[in-house]
């Protein structure tokens, strides 16, 4: 009997590191109203967005008409021609979110970041100077990688979607969701996402995927469009667990994220239903109805995109959330001299001059060659600076911003 137990006993050390193992590197899923985490404790996701990133956005560029990645590729391509052009994205893209980025988010007490994307990424279409369809995944594994390392979460978030399913410059589309009207635009979308969530089927850092941002904006007509969304995230999400039965869905509303009303119960066990909120005010009414949805339904509710605002909205905002055991994901990380974000990074010299052109009248050939810079050196040096000044190491935390996160500035 003794001998018995000693042998059980041995089994039992030799086997608790496994067991530990498979107790905290399992996946965070969906418990009622709560994410849980792998050792079975509620999960609250507070952190950032990468915006700019993998999509870059005009406002953040200090654009205003160019304002789309196309649109912000073209005045690149135009100022750079393609050979410099595609050099300058490839840096770009290898310069704005680091291994330091990463390690400095976690530094200030983040736990997981959302991660928006095109899908031309995944695809044969030209988008950032290539035409790579596995670029997506060597881009992705890379940054989910060091998050892996560092013990931060990640969602994945379809921000421009074939077709346009927004119907604004954020989808970097053709100003009109068509992707809802499309059999052959919502079927390429599936596809995407199918073969995203093959990829990714086995990756614990990774909660979910948020299938669609911000569609169907506000500039058209609700009732025509609205009514397609759910039956499209159950056909994304039907095609999705044929390979990945542990990630979760997370659905966002119409008209920016804000629009809950054409949605069912729940139609998959882990599902997450995520709204956004900006400019708004910081009081329970404007999250009651997501709060009751929540209430209603014993789903989790989490905000993926706030932000953009002075300190003091900032911190409101986020004990609002707080209090009503939200998950957030304020945007974005970081922005070029400004102080609505985690961290900044200086405008190079002559920049203005970038800004000048690409603001300028460009309609017809004869107006590019009218607007050409006369030293085109001088604005390659202002792109290719920002490439510099937009290192970790050349960034500045923005102290009052991340403190009204609740967070830790550090660096």
């Amino acid at each position: 009997m003794k001998i018995i137990n000693k042998t059980i006993i041995l089994i039992f050390l030799l086997a608790a590191p496994y067991l530990l193992n498979a107790q905290t590197n399992g996946f965070i899923t969906t418990k009622g109203k709560e994410l849980v985490s792998p050792d079975g404790k509620p999960f609250v996701m507070k952190g950032t967005n990468l915006g700019n990133w993998l999509i870059p956005e005009g406002y953040m560029f200090k654009f205003s008409k160019i304002n789309s990645p196309k649109l912000i590729n073209e005045a690149i391509t135009e100022l750079l021609g393609p050979d410099d052009a595609r050099a300058f994205w490839k840096q770009y893209l290898n310069n704005y979110i680091t291994k330091a980025d990463i390690h400095y988010i976690k530094s200030t007490g983040m736990n997981s970041i959302r991660i928006p994307f095109d899908y031309k990424l995944f695809t044969n279409e030209d988008y950032l100077g290539e035409n790579n369809p596995n670029r997506g995944f060597e881009l992705l594994d890379r940054v989910i990688g060091w998050c892996r390392q560092e013990g931060i979460y990640v969602v994945l978030d379809m921000h421009c979607a074939p077709g346009g399913q927004t119907g604004d410059n954020i989808d970097d589309g053709y100003g009109y969701p068509f992707l809802f009207q499309s059999p052959q635009l919502r079927q390429q979308t599936i596809e995407i996402w199918t073969r995203i969530a093959a990829h990714y089927k086995n990756e614990t850092a990774i909660i979910g995927y948020d299938l669609l941002n911000e569609p169907i904006a506000h500039y058209f007509k609700a009732d025509s469009l609205n009514h397609y969304l759910e039956p499209l995230y159950k056909e994304i999400t039907k095609s999705i667990r044929t390979v990945d039965k542990n990630h979760i869905a997370i659905l966002g509303g119409a008209q920016w994220d804000s629009n809950m009303k054409m949605f069912g119960p729940p139609f998959d066990p882990k599902t997450i239903y995520t709204f956004h909120k900006y400019w708004t005010k910081t009081t329970q009414d404007v999250i009651q109805e997501y709060i009751d949805y929540r209430d209603k339904y014993n789903v989790p509710i989490y905000c993926g995109e706030t932000g953009e605002n002075n300190d003091i909205w900032v911190n409101d905002f986020r004990v609002l959330l707080d209090q009503n055991n939200i998950s957030w994901h304020y945007w974005p990380y970081k922005k070029m001299t400004n102080s609505a974000g985690v961290i900044t990074f200086p405008t190079p010299a002559n920049y203005d001059k970038v800004i000048a052109y690409a603001e300028g009248q460009r309609t017809s050939f004869e107006d590019i060659r009218k607007a050409a810079p006369a030293n085109r050196e001088e604005l390659k040096k202002a792109l290719f600076d920002m490439l510099e000044n937009c290192k970790f190491e050349n960034c500045i935390p923005n102290k009052g911003y991340i403190e009204a996160l609740g967070l830790t500035s550090g660096k």
